[in-house]
């Protein structure tokens, strides 16, 4: 009874407080105007910020390594990164593998100073972290640290990216993991679709589609890792960009310290940047007749981020696609013709591109589902965009813009990036105001000159024996080419 009382005595403060409140709310009464829906097109939002470019400093130290450094003391974090001239494309055909497998071993050996236990604890007492890899076109090491961790973090850093030691049980560990990737590369039909369509727009021995084997693989050895690394990881091919809570004299003589007394080993790598030509054009199918739907890609090899009709095409691909695009009204939502539909222009900065399009639709849509989408391709090409499309796409483009440079940090990359590439500093506003002056007849020509159906790759990764009608009802005379995705084995 005792304890019943006392519950009832707790509880009479609360009872009295919900009264309390329910009277307030029957008293309190919305206006009329606050719960009337206002129509989209009333309302109101402030206009589109500036990009503005924070204050930063870059400097080069005498053995050639480029710094960017930027303050930002918002958060007390820091975060830095080293951009390599380096790259994938610069590996031996006869292994594939080598630059991946190289900027994954110098984070996951350790050093010659601290073995990758040691490290890994190391960093995760102070709740940092450093990462490295190898892409197709550059290098990167990157770290994080809290402000109160830069100095430890910092040298942890450096240690890493000059002075990996590349243990041979790690080695051995990426190594069969990368074999495990390429056992299950056939498991899923998106990856299918994706790398057999840019092996034939590139060609299957091209540095920019082709891929990791067991032969090539089994051909790499520590000592070749060694030497990309050396070749690759260099200071005069480095760009070291540091952001965030730190002063910046401070800072500079960690750099000094850490970085000033880095040599070269051996010879620099060549970087002469291989050749790119379309190499095939038609129709292609890889069988998968346990799938239920088709997977498509077309398109043609691309260009760059530095053509001059670059903004026309990134306001042709607004036109073309996501929710307002013609692509999503005609062939998805009119014709229901597809789960997903997109085209459009891919750009890179110093080696041609793709344009690519595509989807996912029923096996017995396929061919429609094609049609569909060359026929709209075909229409920008042919028919003058509106002035109602022109503004939305120009306001999208510009609008999603901006959110490249939503932080410090993404402001520094992109920073990095042109100077790499051998951009401008000002590109972006280069291009701000290229998208604010393209006309429809602009966005035509573009499409005119870059879109060819002539060189067109069309594949399909599905059950051919229910596509009906069959690929070849595409065009008259038209010729299915089969792809054969058998993986080939070790040698034993």
């Amino acid at each position: 009874m005792g304890t019943r009382r006392t519950l009832r005595r707790g509880m009479m403060p609360l009872l009295a407080l919900a009264g309390l409140l329910g009277v307030l709310l029957l008293a309190w009464q919305p206006s009329a105007s606050a719960l009337t829906p206002r129509h989209y097109d009333e309302l109101e939002f402030p206009a589109l910020r500036d990009i503005e470019i924070p204050a930063y400093e870059r400097y080069e130290l005498p053995n050639g390594l480029v710094v960017y450094l930027l303050e930002d003391h918002e958060l007390p974090l820091v975060s830095g990164s080293a951009t390599f001239r380096t790259g994938a494309r610069f590996e031996p055909a006869d292994k594939v593998g080598l630059a991946n497998l190289t900027g994954d071993a110098m984070r996951l050996g350790g050093t010659t100073r601290l073995d990758a236990d040691s490290l890994n604890q190391q960093l995760e007492q102070r709740a940092a972290s450093i990462e490295t890899g190898i892409d197709l076109s550059e290098g990167s090491a990157n770290f994080s640290a809290l402000s109160e961790d830069t100095a430890a973090v910092f040298e942890l850093f450096a240690d890493v990216v000059q002075r990996p030691a590349f243990a041979d049980d790690k080695i051995d560990l990426l190594k069969r993991q990368y074999s495990g990737g390429i056992a299950r590369r056939n498991d899923d039909p998106d990856g299918i679709t994706s790398r057999e369509f840019r092996k034939l727009v590139y060609g299957a021995d091209s540095p920019y589609a082709r891929t990791v084997e067991y032969a090539t693989l089994a051909a790499i050895s520590q000592e070749d890792i060694e030497q990309f690394y050396q070749a690759s990881i260099r200071p005069e091919h480095t760009i070291l960009g540091i952001v965030g809570d730190f002063d910046s004299a401070q800072m500079k003589q960690w750099i000094a310290d850490y970085f000033g007394e880095w040599q070269g080993v051996g010879e620099a790598l060549e970087d002469t940047l291989p050749a790119v030509e379309q190499a095939k054009a038609g129709v292609f199918m890889v069988s998968q007749p346990q799938l239920t739907q088709s997977y498509v890609e077309l398109g043609h090899l691309g260009g760059q981020l530095n053509y001059p009709d670059h903004a026309a095409l990134a306001v042709m691909n607004e036109v073309m696609n996501g929710f307002s695009g013609r692509l999503f009204n005609e062939v998805r939502s009119r014709q229901g013709l597809a789960y997903s539909v997109y085209a459009y222009w891919a750009p890179r900065y110093d080696h041609p591109g793709l344009f690519i399009g595509g989807g996912q639709t029923r096996s017995e849509a396929t061919v429609p589902f094609i049609q569909s989408t060359l026929a709209e391709i075909t229409r920008i090409r042919t028919t003058s965009i509106t002035d109602v499309e022109l503004a939305q796409a120009k306001d999208a483009v510009l609008n999603s813009f901006v959110f490249n440079f939503q932080s410090p940090g993404q402001t520094l990359a992109r920073l990095i990036r042109y100077e790499y590439y051998g951009y401008p500093q000002d590109f972006v506003f280069q291009f701000q105001d290229q998208v604010r002056e393209a006309t429809a007849a602009q966005v035509q020509a573009a499409a005119q000159a870059r879109l060819n159906p002539e060189q067109l790759v069309i594949l399909v990764v599905g059950n051919p024996a229910e596509i009906q009608p069959g690929l070849d009802a595409l065009a008259p005379n038209t010729t299915v080419t089969p792809i054969d995705i058998t993986i080939p084995q070790p040698q034993a």
